[in-house]
């Protein structure tokens, strides 16, 4: 007897061209950081901001630069620095002679693409000039709103090693990310690759070899189709269960939002598409839970001392719910 055939409900073979093409060409720079790359993806598809966090050297910024590089649109990068003011950010009203009248000029979060480095280096006055745009796309001065073009997308880097100099990012900013990537250090065979890669072509030249893959007018298209995903209401409930357990549970002083639950949501019907599949498994869901979750909990005190981290909690709340088949 003929094997049943599976058909896809929704065409999705554009989008799978497009990111095993993505993959191929940031593969010409960077070797292993898989799961950051996918996230990146997942980000971008579920137009969501993006903060990564790692130690100094393991490719945070040169990938944010890369998968900009892939995409056709403007890209600006921002250093954050103890001394940079909201106006260096978003812009201000300059005073124009001539006509004896102000007008606005843009900062440089006016692009598509912003990568914002070392985001945790600026004061607090600082950060909360991007709540706004952050949450809205859009930045008003001067009583006069300005809208961001589309796509719209923060790419941050933090480091977690050196504290001093720094300011803790506010949990309501932190709740404006997708996720948080924590980056981690390659492994033995992905550390000779990178010195094999380095040692035959010098990085500028790997770097002008990666072309650009997708448009804003793909990228809008392709997040039409996450709203064909199907998701089961047995997972919109999973989903809601990792939530709401967040904020009962006795070892977290502060839970996760339902801005957190739509994250999740979102991710995991990303996360399907990018696998070729139309609809959202359990795998979907607890792949994703993790990076949404990780910056929106935080540990009490008792937790923290003694050497839990937000990963561990997660997994151990996960491991509670029943996950449905």
């Amino acid at each position: 007897m003929e094997a049943d055939v599976f058909h896809q409900r929704t065409n999705l073979s554009g989008l799978n061209e497009r990111i095993h093409a993505i993959r191929n060409e940031i593969g010409k720079v960077i070797i292993g950081q898989h799961k950051m790359l996918d996230l990146l993806m997942i980000g971008l598809l579920c137009d969501g901001h993006i903060l990564i966090e790692g130690v100094p050297g393991v490719a945070k910024t040169l990938t944010a630069k890369l998968m900009a590089k892939v995409i056709d649109v403007d890209f600006s990068r921002i250093q954050f620095t103890p001394d940079l003011m909201p106006s260096d950010v978003v812009g201000t009203s300059v005073f124009n002679p001539k006509e004896g009248d102000f007008y606005f000029k843009p900062g440089p979060v006016f692009s598509n693409i912003v990568l914002i480095d070392e985001i945790n280096r600026a004061p607090a006055k600082t950060q909360a000039a991007l709540f706004e745009v952050m949450e809205e796309r859009q930045v008003t001065v001067d009583g006069v709103t300005h809208e961001m073009r589309f796509p719209f997308i923060i790419l941050a880097t933090q480091n977690p090693v050196e504290q001093e100099g720094t300011y803790r990012l506010p949990e309501a900013q932190l709740d404006r990310f997708i996720f948080k990537i924590d980056v981690q250090y390659p492994n033995l065979q992905e550390e000779i690759g990178i010195l094999q890669s380095q040692h035959l072509t010098p990085q500028a030249q790997l770097l002008s070899q990666v072309n650009k893959i997708v448009s804003s007018f793909e990228i809008q298209e392709y997040r039409s189709i996450l709203q064909s995903i199907i998701v089961e209401p047995k997972l919109i409930e999973f989903i809601a269960r990792i939530v709401i357990e967040t904020r009962n549970n006795p070892a977290l002083y502060l839970g996760a939002s339902p801005r957190a639950s739509l994250a999740i949501l979102k991710a995991s019907k990303a996360n399907a598409a990018i696998k070729g599949r139309d609809f959202v498994t359990p795998e979907d869901v607890l792949e994703m839970a993790t990076p949404v979750l990780r910056h929106r909990i935080i540990l009490t005190p008792e937790k923290e001392m003694e050497g839990i981290t937000p990963d561990e909690l997660i997994e151990s709340i996960v491991k509670t719910i029943e996950v449905p088949r």
